[in-house]
């Protein structure tokens, strides 16, 4: 009920906001916009194969229990009363640690619903983020969710700017990517110029002992040392074959 009073509120102040000039209003669907992104779809996954380890478990130690039930069931005529209560005992503290693990694991404040929320409120940064980037790059003064509390009644598709957030989540990763990849490029310039480094540092030292020793001095290029490395390595690989 509060939900739809802001919303009238608010569309009441738009109106009012309206007649001293144009407000540029849009809206999304996060649902929508979720079922699109790689990341959310394997984020459910990974949560999906938790929960039915869960479940697993949670069906497993159901069984051991019926089976106790079912055994003192059978044999109740040949326990003594003494036996009887302590079998019914551990029944009972078996179903009780049963549906505290039932809690702990699929409960409100569950490890279902925390890791969840951990695991998608980076998407929904994302979205968040893209959503204020729209916003200030496209002079929206709102933009609601459709699939929110707020109650919609009537919207028209080209306010939906749900692609344009998308596409908007889409270039960031990409970019991301992109970053990522000159990194990685980078620290292997980076290696091959030690490994350059060390290779004339090595020659520079072979080389002087030859002088010691009077020995007839050939120095080589660095072209000519990665060459001899290849080459030991491709003998090496020989040898290993």
């Amino acid at each position: 009920m509060k939900n739809i009073f802001f919303f009238t509120f608010l569309i009441l102040s738009t109106c009012i906001i309206n007649a001293q000039r144009n407000v540029k209003i849009g809206y999304i669907d996060t649902e929508y916009i979720l079922e699109n992104l790689p990341e959310y779809n394997q984020v459910s996954e990974r949560l999906e194969e938790k929960a039915a380890g869960w479940k697993k478990e949670i069906e497993d130690r159901a069984r051991k229990i019926q089976l106790k039930k079912d055994a003192l069931n059978s044999e109740r005529i040949l326990l003594t009363e003494e036996m009887i209560n302590e079998v019914e005992e551990e029944i009972s503290l078996d179903e009780e640690e049963l549906s505290e693990y039932q809690q702990k694991r699929f409960g409100p404040r569950g490890d279902l619903i925390i890791q969840k929320q951990q695991l998608i409120q980076p998407i929904q940064d994302q979205i968040f983020n893209a959503i204020k980037e729209l916003a200030k790059s496209r002079n929206y003064d709102f933009i609601f969710d459709k699939s929110a509390d707020i109650v919609m009644l009537y919207s028209d598709k080209r306010f939906d700017v749900s692609e344009q957030i998308l596409r908007t989540i889409s270039r960031a990763n990409n970019r991301k990517k992109i970053d990522s990849r000159k990194d990685k490029r980078e620290i292997e310039n980076e290696s091959l110029i030690d490994e350059e480094s060390t290779l004339i540092s090595k020659t520079e030292n072979e080389n002087t002992k030859e002088e010691n020793n009077d020995e007839p001095n050939k120095k080589l290029t660095i072209k000519e040392l990665l060459e001899q490395r290849k080459q030991k390595n491709s003998n090496k690989r020989k040898v290993k074959d």
